[in-house]
């Protein structure tokens, strides 16, 4: 039986991704620092098997005690780990604390960097594949969401590297990157705010991508060839206007 590992699976993205390698005779690994949410997950996949792995992705060595443990419950592989763990933070930039913006950093970056490296020696003994979540925010710089927008270029650029320099050893690496998916994180206010990302994104006339067209996305990437999966008709427009229409991207981020 094969085997994934997902962080950040107590909810959004994470959780379906579970739900749906589950539904197709994986087993799963569940990793958040959110017990409650990861025992509320782990319900939803019925008879399955998984195990549930309490994860501060910011901490290297509790990478090691959770993928070990991981790879015991699944008799030694991983086939698959999603890297998916992170945090939004948003608002003026100048205005975010010293904090806040290291705490982007220390989540959604290094939390990916520790899971690539953590995860290396399991995925190289697979031939298996590393899923990062990045973002459309890491497409083109957006305003607003400066350090978030750092970190998710950050993380698509380690995923490109990594591609290129594991690619010999068998082990496939990708990149995801979604525009506005239908969670939780979308409630959020930022920094000097009081309308919530999903307020936003409704008054500037975007779509908002169920959550279990990202999931799809992941199998997609686990199974496929390609390096970047786009998630959500925003995720490709930008990816359009980042390569044809640079003038006219930098327009619109000013507005």
């Amino acid at each position: 039986m094969q085997a994934i590992f997902i962080t950040g699976g107590g909810s959004g993205i994470g959780r379906a991704t579970a739900v749906l390698f589950a539904a197709r005779g994986w087993r799963v690994g569940l990793a958040d620092v959110n017990e409650a949410g990861m025992a509320e997950t782990a319900a939803l996949l019925g008879d399955a098997p998984v195990t549930t792995h309490r994860l501060d992705v910011r901490d290297r060595a509790a990478w090691d005690t959770a993928l070990a443990d991981f790879a015991k419950a699944s008799g030694g592989r991983i086939d698959a780990i999603f890297n998916n763990a992170g945090i939004g933070v948003g608002g003026d930039f100048a205005a975010t604390s010293v904090d806040d913006l290291q705490r982007c950093v220390d989540v959604n970056l290094m939390g990916v960097v520790w899971g690539a490296h953590a995860g290396y020696r399991y995925l190289k003994e697979s031939r298996g594949c590393l899923v990062n979540t990045a973002s459309a925010a890491g497409i083109y710089g957006t305003g607003g969401v400066g350090i978030y927008s750092a970190t998710k270029f950050a993380v698509r650029g380690l995923t490109e590297a990594l591609d290129g320099e594991w690619h010999g050893q068998g082990i496939r690496v990708r990149a995801l990157l979604p525009s506005f998916i239908d969670t939780a994180i979308l409630d959020n206010t930022g920094t000097g705010s009081n309308q919530t990302m999903r307020e936003r994104v409704r008054r500037a006339g975007l779509e908002f991508t169920p959550v279990e067209i990202a999931a799809q996305t992941v199998w997609d990437a686990v199974h496929g060839d390609g390096l970047h999966y786009l998630v959500g008709k925003t995720a490709r427009r930008m990816w359009f206007g980042s390569r044809f229409l640079r003038g006219s991207m930098r327009k619109l981020a000013r507005k």
